[in-house]
């Protein structure tokens, strides 16, 4: 793709600390096989989508070591390495795959410095842009954590620290340990419970990245959304994740797909605008 704005950066930038990215992301999540789990079926196309993803202007990409686990953060250095100049790679750990279809805390202090350093060998990066600390576990005091990945990022293997899946009160905890620049939790039309973490990601000048900011689907079956769409002449997932733009200033949508042709529809999302009317309607 040459000349002009690519489609994923029609939004804007946002700041991950001293990081500047195009506000839509790209989820990584979906590259892995089903469940995300194991290989994709078709390894070379996943590569293919992420290439694609970087062409179109996404110079923002997030992934975890659970996924797959590792298939992720290694078909992104399989695809993308060496890294372009402006590519920022989140990944994140806290969180184990015993099994296909079991997502389990992990925040062990020795859990988390290995997770760091198989995610540094995975990705082949000796400083990774921005680590999430994947979920709070009930077994682990927050704060030890935190502290943790704290010891890390002073130890130059962590630029930026964010946090994944927390209250208000743990964000709160985490920024007195810590400068914390990104939150991840679940957020789309359908599913707003994180609305206080977000008004104080506002407060702060922290990014607030939605996961499932499709809301798995359930939000574009709404006939506010495909209301929407017909009118502004779009398909209900640009809608939502317009509507997730408009929302905040410091919103970073991450719509992941193993879908090329998704993936355009998702970009195109960032010129999207909705007009005031279709703000309200949508609420």
């Amino acid at each position: 793709m040459s000349g002009g704005i690519k489609p994923a950066a029609a939004a804007g930038t946002l700041q991950l600390g001293d990081l500047t990215v195009n506000r839509m992301a790209f989820g990584a999540m979906r590259v892995a096989g089903p469940d995300i789990w194991g290989d994709p079926k078709d390894r070379p196309a996943m590569r293919q989508l992420l290439v694609r993803a970087l062409e179109l202007g996404h110079n923002f990409f997030d992934t975890a070591d659970s996924y797959g686990p590792h298939v992720s953060e290694i078909l992104i250095a399989e695809a993308l390495f060496p890294y372009p100049k402006g590519l920022v790679i989140g990944t994140k750990g806290g969180l184990v795959r015993p099994s296909r279809h079991r997502w389990d805390e992990d925040g062990r202090p020795e859990h988390l410095r290995r997770a760091v350093d198989g995610s540094l060998k995975r990705l082949r990066l000796e400083r990774i842009d921005l680590y999430q600390f994947h979920a709070p576990d009930p077994k682990v005091p927050f704060a030890e954590s935190v502290g943790t990945l704290a010891e890390l990022q002073r130890a130059g293997k962590i630029r930026h620290l964010g946090v994944s899946s927390v209250t208000v009160r743990q964000l709160d905890e985490a920024r007195s340990i810590a400068s914390i620049v990104s939150v991840q939790n679940e957020y789309n039309l359908k599913n707003r419970e994180s609305d206080d973490v977000l008004a104080a990601c506002e407060k702060f000048g922290i990014a607030f990245i939605p996961w499932y900011p499709l809301g798995a689907g359930r939000a574009l079956r709404s006939a506010k959304v495909k209301r929407a769409a017909e009118r502004l002449g779009a398909t209900p997932a640009q809608v939502a994740l317009a509507w997730l733009l408009a929302r905040s200033p410091v919103m970073l949508p991450i719509p992941g797909t193993s879908s090329i042709a998704h993936l355009e529809e998702n970009a195109a999302a960032a010129a999207l605008r909705l007009a005031p009317e279709d703000l309200a309607t949508l609420g």
